[in-house]
């Protein structure tokens, strides 16, 4: 039996994430069946690589999701839309020492260019952006919650090693939603 396409969309948020975290020089697990409870789908562990004089590991929980829905027109943040307030309502509370990074994958909306292989190279499309909801208001509905991630946040090797920089000195700017 194949995969279904929310399945492929997910593999592939698992893929992008390791593929950045590991060119980041940085170790990425995926989380288990208890993990996921919490609200989080996989580890990144940062060892050796913060400014920081002594804190030198650092570790995030990541929830990721993949969408095809389009991420609006602004300028300045990518739009989605949040299914599941249990799980938004988890990622909005800073009850950890790890903190808790939402990862959105934008992907193509034909399913057909989400990857494509040659001998050269393997290209996965669009790109993810990262959040941290922390601070987020608490949503008005049952049913989920548009939030707004910055583009300044485009997840790359280089965003991620900042990142980890961030969460060492414990500055990860909370959600501070535009509208």
């Amino acid at each position: 039996m194949s995969l279904t396409t929310q399945n492929i969309e997910s593999e592939l948020s698992y893929a992008f994430l390791h593929a950045i975290a590991g060119k980041a020089g940085m170790s990425c697990k995926m989380g288990d069946r208890h993990d996921d409870s919490h609200g989080v789908d996989a580890e990144i562990n940062f060892r050796g690589v913060t400014e920081h004089p002594y804190i030198k590991h650092v570790q995030l929980n990541v929830q990721l999701k993949a969408t095809i829905s389009y991420p609006g027109n602004d300028p300045n943040f990518v739009s989605y839309y949040f299914h599941g307030i249990q799980r938004y309502n988890k990622l909005r509370l800073d009850d950890s020492v790890c903190y808790k990074i939402l990862v959105i994958l934008f992907l193509p909306p034909d399913p057909e260019s989400w990857l494509n292989c040659s001998e050269d190279e393997l290209i996965l499309k669009n790109c993810a952006y990262w959040v941290n909801l922390y601070g987020a208001e608490e949503s008005t509905n049952s049913s989920g919650q548009t939030i707004y991630l910055p583009k300044s946040q485009l997840l790359t090797p280089l965003e991620l090693i900042r990142l980890a920089n961030m969460a060492a000195n414990k500055n990860v700017p909370n959600y501070k939603s535009p509208i």
